[in-house]
C-alpha cells in the first residue's frame, strides 16, 4: 500500500464519520432541502448557466445535495465520492425524492475504472481538491471524462483561506504544495462544531497557478476565472455575516478573498 492510500483511507473513514453528523446538521439543513430548497448558490447558478437536457458528473459530491439540485434543474447527473456512507445515502435520499441521480463510490483518481461515458460538464465545489495530493492526475481525470467541447466548473474557497490558523489569527501553513500533507486532528466539523468527532486528516494546499495550469496542460481552456470576496457558507471560525448569504472572516473584510471560480472547455 502506498503511502497515498494510506491517506485516502484516513480521509475515507473522517468522511463516513461526518456524514451521519452532517445529515443531522442545521448546516445541511435537510428538511428544507426534501421540502424543494436548494443546495446550489448563487454562484455556481450564475456562472456555470443553464443545464437543462445535460450530462454532468459531480466529483466529491458527499451525500448528493448539490448532485440532486442539479437534476433538478434538468441536467441527467452522476455524483462521485470515495466515502461508501456518503454515497449510500445519497442514492437513499435521491430514492427518496424522486430523482434519477446516479451515484458512484470511488476515488476521484480511479473514475475511469468505474465510468466508461463521457459528459457534457464536470463539476466540483467547496472544499474538494485540498484533499487530493496531484492535480495534474485530477485535471487528467476531468479531461477523460469530458466530451470534445464539454465544460468544467468549480468553485471553491480560496487558497489564502488555508494559509491560515483555525483562528485567521496567522499564517500556519504555505501557500504552495510542499509535496507533504498537512496532518491534522480536529473535533467536531464545520457543519457542528460541537459533534462528537475526532479524527485525523491529511490534505494539501494547492496555488492558483497550480490549479490553472494543471486544467491547461490537460487540454482544458479557461474561459473563466474569478475571485470573490465572501462565502455563502459560515463555515471557519471567526465570521460574520455580511449580506444574506455572505460570510468573512472578521475584521478582513473586503481585504481577503474567500472563494475563486473557474470554467473551462475541453478542446482536445
Amino acid at each position: 500500500m502506498t503511502d497515498q492510500n494510506i491517506y485516502f483511507d484516513v480521509n475515507k473513514q473522517l468522511w463516513n464519520n461526518k456524514t451521519a453528523v452532517h445529515m443531522k446538521s442545521a448546516f445541511y439543513d435537510l428538511a428544507a432541502f426534501k421540502a424543494g430548497k436548494t443546495s446550489l448558490n448563487e454562484i455556481e447558478l450564475e456562472e456555470l448557466g443553464d443545464v437543462s437536457g445535460k450530462k454532468l458528473l459531480h466529483l466529491q459530491c458527499h451525500f448528493g445535495m448539490d448532485t440532486i439540485s442539479w437534476a433538478k434543474r434538468g441536467a441527467e447527473t452522476t455524483g462521485l465520492d470515495f466515502s461508501d456512507k456518503a454515497i449510500d445515502a445519497a442514492k437513499e435520499l435521491a430514492v427518496e425524492m424522486g430523482v434519477n441521480s446516479q451515484f458512484v463510490c470511488s476515488n476521484v483518481y480511479d473514475a475511469g475504472q468505474h465510468l466508461s461515458e463521457k459528459f457534457d460538464i464536470v463539476f466540483t465545489s467547496y472544499g474538494t481538491i485540498g484533499w487530493l495530493p496531484d492535480l495534474n492526475r485530477w485535471a487528467a481525470v476531468i479531461a477523460e471524462r469530458l466530451k470534445p467541447g464539454g465544460v468544467f466548473y468549480m468553485v471553491d474557497f480560496h487558497p489564502v483561506v488555508w494559509m491560515f490558523d483555525d483562528t485567521f489569527s496567522y499564517f500556519k501553513y504555505s501557500y504552495f504544495n510542499t509535496g507533504l500533507p498537512i496532518e491534522e486532528e480536529n473535533s467536531g466539523t464545520y457543519a457542528d462544531r460541537d459533534a462528537d468527532l475526532r479524527d485525523k486528516e491529511y490534505g494539501w494546499n494547492h496555488s492558483l497557478s497550480d490549479i490553472l495550469n494543471a486544467l491547461i496542460k490537460a487540454g482544458l481552456n479557461i474561459r473563466l476565472f474569478n475571485e470573490h470576496a465572501t462565502s455563502p457558507y459560515e463555515c471557519f471560525s471567526n465570521m460574520v455575516q455580511t449580506g444574506p448569504s455572505s460570510y468573512q472572516i472578521a475584521k478582513m473584510e473586503d481585504k481577503l478573498p474567500m472563494l475563486y471560480s473557474i470554467k473551462a472547455v475541453y478542446e482536445k
